[in-house]
């Protein structure tokens, strides 16, 4: 009897503990910069984005959580010819290329604890990606669900116990999938808040 209440107490201290374990969440606008196959499709930076990352303290250093984000590219292309295949039509074309990774996440931070904190991490799952090219009364839209992987640095910089800012330097790699034939990858740079909850 004594093993089975020592076992549970064991356990009952442990789960407490996960509990109490530390949490950030992250809010962030994200700037986007077109690699690839999408950066010859859309040149221009993107403006329009953002970002809800979230990570649970497992270790002092070590964090698991999820991103979830949106970054939307967009471009107008002078007048001009364009074909594709055997088809040609001439006017001007306007771009999107709307991108939202869901990515499960896991951060090693080096300096826990300390005013200036970087890390480095990685995200795998995947990323809707949507592909729009208006032109007249025309319109191609192309989609593809992308398996993605998606290293990352940052900088935390903590100014109290609740509360910190980061900047964080993400890349984004969608595996080519669906309509897309090529791979979709992009760099964020992402500039934020963190809220911890002790």
């Amino acid at each position: 009897m004594k093993k089975i209440q020592y076992t549970l107490a064991i356990l009952l201290i442990s789960a407490v503990t996960m509990l109490q374990a530390q949490s950030n969440t992250y809010m962030t606008y994200s700037m986007g910069f077109g690699m690839g196959d999408l950066g010859d499709f859309i040149s221009k930076t993107s403006f329009r984005g953002a970002a809800i990352d979230y990570r649970k303290l497992v270790q002092p250093n070590v964090g698991v959580g999820f991103n979830l984000g949106w970054n939307v590219f967009y471009e107008d292309k002078a007048f001009d010819t364009y074909t594709s295949g055997t088809e040609s039509l001439s006017g001007r074309q306007f771009r999107y290329s709307n991108h939202i990774p869901m990515l499960l996440n896991a951060d090693y931070y080096l300096n826990p604890g300390e005013k200036v904190s970087p890390f480095i991490g990685l995200g795998t799952g995947v990323m809707y990606s949507r592909r729009n090219t208006d032109m007249n009364l025309y319109t191609v839209q192309e989609e593809a669900w992308n398996f993605t992987l998606c290293p990352e640095i940052g900088v935390q910089f903590n100014s109290n116990i609740s509360s910190a800012t980061t900047i964080m330097l993400k890349y984004y790699y969608g595996l080519k999938a669906g309509e897309l034939d090529e791979a979709q990858s992009y760099l964020a740079l992402n500039v934020g808040f963190v809220f911890r909850q002790p």
